[in-house]
Parts: C-alpha cells; structure tokens; sequence
C-alpha cells in the first residue's frame, strides 16, 4: 500500500459479498480469507486469534533511523524522506498482513493514495532512531483511513499522519466498492481515533508563480504514474530556504484528482504566502490533477 497518486471514479457495477469464502495459510504466522465476488478472488486479512487479547486489532510498529541521504545541509531530515518512510510503512505494513499490493496485482487491483496530511512539530537531526506507529481506523465504499504517528527513541511524538485510500482494478482505472472489504475484516480495524486532522480540501489556487516539469523515467512508481513525494519535491523546490530550513512546525495536505502519467509535461503553480503556500499541479495543459497547502506554524 505505497503508493497511488489520484482519485478515479467508482466502477457503476455493485459488489456483492455474501458468497462463500475460504481460508487458506499465508507466509507462516498470516490466514487470508478469499472473498468470491463478481470482479474476482481478492485476499483478505483476518488476524490471528491471541489467546489472551482475542482478535489483534492493535498499532503496527516499525523502526527507522535517519540516514546521511535523508537529510539537507541542515543534517535534519528532509519532510519528503518522512513522508517516504510514512509510505513505506503503509506498503509493509499490508503487505506483512496479506493485502499489500503484491496480492492485491495478482487480481489486477491495487491501491491508490487519494489524500494525506502530514504535521512534523520538528524534523528529527541525522541518525535519529525513531518509530512509527500505523492502523486503519475505518473503511468506506470508496476510501480507506490509514493513520500513524512517528515517535522518536525518548518517546517523545514528533509526527502524525492521515491517509486515505483508495483500491481500483488497473484494466478500467476505476475504483472499487470498498463496503465489502471493510465487512470481511473489520477485525483489522483498530478502535483509535486519527492523531489529527484528515486531509483538508484545496479548492482554489491562484498561483504567483509557476513551473514546468517532465515527467521521466525517476517520477514514476509501481502504478506507472508519479510518485507521490515527487510531487511533493518539485512544490517544496519552488519555496524560500527560509522556510524549507526553519525547522519551525509544518503541516502538509495534499489532495490527488488525477494520475499524472511519464511523458507529460506538468504545471507546477505556486501560491505563496507569509508562511504558508499552495500548490496546483496540472498535466499537458488539462485540469487540476493534484492540489496541495504546506503550512509553517
């Protein structure tokens, strides 16, 4: 569950889920459920019974220290490298639970990130051991929330995140009905409120400046269309250092409505303001495909 770069629109087809299932062993300590619906055999995760807790619905942990490559001239980590690592995290964390997109291609489906906000109250010096903790909170007919929080090594938080995907089947581009995703495993679901904010809608951008960009072979991800800290790297290219190497508290939404795909040409406008700026990204001259706000406290 890396990631997507857009939001596309739900197939018109219903979803049904109340044919039969079946278990089945997965890697050594995972069961997946298999449910049999009319777009085909997607896995599911079920978690491990734990004889004193009952069904684990609880917050994955997974270490991380940041390395010589993730930091600027400042030797704090950049906000893209713990966005990559907040990512990353997502992508482990459903693919060590059996519905990761190595499972979910198998079928032709995949996930996609249609929203994020990130809030860093400090960016953490190199070398800094840290944690970040995940879990889904909800599931609806279109999105799914995937929550996490970054901890360093004295306990103290430094950074929260909410994200919200989307699964779509890659032959139509179009989303999938998520209703019955969220029925098979509700037990995946952990009881834990969002650590902030969800994502915010940009709705209008009037930018003051722009920039072009070439989508090339480096920009594109599994989904073949750009990655989402890309996308992030050429907005935050067009601020002030001032402002990139504060390292005042920062909180970044960003809102996707279309893939950009390798060989287009984008937009890339900006909006600055005092202490914070929007953004719009825009492919060969079309609509908004991607809009986003980066806000210093």
């Amino acid at each position: 569950m890396i990631e997507g770069a857009f939001l596309i629109p739900m197939q018109s087809e219903s979803r049904s889920v109340s044919e039969k299932s079946s278990v089945f062993r997965f890697h050594s300590r995972s069961f997946l459920r298999v449910a049999k619906t009319n777009i085909g055999k997607i896995p599911i995760f079920v978690p491990v019974e734990n004889e004193k807790t009952g069904p684990m619905a609880e917050k994955s942990l997974y270490n991380y220290r940041v390395e010589p490559q993730e930091v600027d001239f400042t030797l704090r980590a950049t906000i893209p490298s713990l966005g990559a690592a907040i990512l990353n995290t997502a992508g482990i964390d459903a693919h060590g639970k059996g519905f990761g997109v190595d499972a979910l291609n198998a079928d032709n489906h995949s996930w996609v990130l249609s929203r994020m906000a990130i809030e860093f109250d400090f960016q953490p010096v190199q070398y800094t051991d840290y944690t970040v903790a995940t879990w889904i909170s909800d599931y609806g007919r279109v999105l799914s929330t995937r929550n996490f929080t970054l901890t360093d090594a004295s306990g103290r938080e430094f950074g929260r995140a909410v994200s919200q995907w989307a699964m779509i089947d890659l032959r139509t581009r179009s989303a999938v009905d998520l209703s019955w995703v969220g029925d098979a495993h509700a037990d995946a679901i952990v009881d834990a409120p969002s650590p902030t904010e969800r994502p915010r809608k940009i709705r209008e951008v009037n930018p003051t400046q722009r920039s072009e960009h070439r989508v090339v072979y480096s920009d594109i991800d599994f989904n073949r269309h750009v990655n989402t800290m890309r996308y992030i790297e050429m907005m935050l290219d067009m601020l002030p250092l001032e402002l990139l190497t504060s390292g005042d508290p920062v909180r970044l939404d960003i809102h996707f409505l279309k893939e950009c795909r390798y060989g287009q040409t984008l937009a890339v406008g900006c909006e600055l303001r005092e202490r914070s700026a929007l953004f719009e990204i825009a492919g060969d001259g079309g609509p908004a495909a991607v809009r986003a706000s980066v806000e210093w406290k």
